[in-house]
């Protein structure tokens, strides 16, 4: 089982801008909102979405999925069919977003940047294929050209509600899925793997682990990344409800990853649709009612107003420069309805 996940490289530079983030947020209160909301669009807004590769029928089918996301929230996924009924393309040798949310087909896995994650340049190594520059993917649904998996409206919901800031659910900090994971060996498990290399039970029935199982093919993940993907998340940054074993966000592991059978972290949705947790996130980070919209407009524009006093102490002032502070800024204005939108 491969399992979702963005390259290293992507993820070790969303780790040094959320250091910053974080450092910020522990100056001042009202910079809370700088981990607590900058991931989540502009309710209201137009959030573009572009294609790399893939057939007029392939766009339709992905932006038809989407649906029943941009039907839950105030948001729109904007795919702009022209009147040929073509979607809207980005390329790789771009200089200016053509959308927010930039899609390919041609890479391996699926995986998508979270939020506003998908245009922020600092995020990815410039020459690399992942990240937030106009010229690369920020979404990506590998093989769907030639071959989709099965419930794949489900995978193009899942990593859309990424793009729109969504977590996993088996990360969520008030579920059971850490303590229900297995995360060693069966004692006096013997390493044993098929002819894929792929660690499987021993001669005795003694089952891997999951640190085990992922360190071989396909994933082939350390102990550090096992735990980022699949460890609990106490993070401010995580819009976090009850726990949703029918979100389209919690992923089906293998038996053998639990400890108990049924378990309490297994998902009992069916993998394709929103589920009403879902759709309640949704409501939350994107919401119609006027008094939530200006609670978050207010919120923004204290941090903006914290931020044009960061030069009060030296140890501020070094924490506040560069691309990270100019891209909360610009986040910072969109969200308080003082700027234009993001990527624009």
């Amino acid at each position: 089982m491969e399992l979702e996940s963005l390259p290293d490289e992507v993820l070790a530079s969303i780790a040094d801008r959320n250091a910053w983030r974080s450092q910020m947020a522990g100056s001042d209160t009202a910079l809370e909102f700088l981990v607590s909301d900058l991931a989540r669009w502009q309710p209201g807004s137009a959030v573009r979405v572009a294609f790399l590769d893939g057939d007029t029928a392939l766009h339709a089918d992905v932006a038809g999925a989407t649906r029943q996301i941009s039907d839950a929230c105030n948001l729109e996924l904007d795919f702009g069919v022209d009147a040929a009924g073509n979607y809207r393309r980005w390329h790789e040798n771009d200089t200016f977003h053509a959308a927010e949310i930039r899609v390919g087909f041609n890479m391996g896995g699926y995986f998508s940047l979270v939020g506003t994650d998908s245009t922020d340049s600092t995020i990815g190594p410039p020459a690399g294929p992942v990240g937030g520059r106009p010229n690369q993917r920020s979404l990506n649904l590998g093989g769907f050209t030639t071959e989709r998996p099965e419930r794949w409206e489900g995978t193009v919901r899942h990593e859309f509600l990424h793009a729109l800031a969504f977590h996993h659910s088996h990360q969520n900090m008030r579920g059971s899925c850490e303590a229900e994971f297995r995360w060693d060996d069966d004692q006096d498990y013997a390493p044993t793997t098929n002819a894929k290399g792929v660690f499987i039970p021993d001669a005795a029935g003694r089952r891997p682990g999951i640190y085990t199982y992922l360190a071989g093919p396909p994933n082939n993940w350390p102990r550090a990344k096992v735990d980022h993907n699949l460890r609990t998340v106490e993070d401010p940054a995580v819009v976090a409800g009850p726990f949703d074993s029918d979100s389209v966000m919690l992923y089906s592991f293998p038996d053998f990853f639990y400890k108990s059978s049924p378990s309490s972290c297994a998902p009992t949705g069916n993998g394709k649709d929103l589920s009403a947790g879902d759709r309640r996130g949704l409501a939350l980070l994107y919401p119609h009612a006027a008094e939530r919209l200006g609670d978050l407009q207010e919120r923004a524009e204290a941090a903006l107003a914290a931020m044009d006093g960061t030069g009060s102490s030296p140890e501020t002032v070094e924490a506040a420069g560069g691309e990270y502070r100019d891209r909360a800024l610009e986040l910072l204005h969109a969200l308080s309805g003082k700027g234009e939108g993001v990527g624009r």
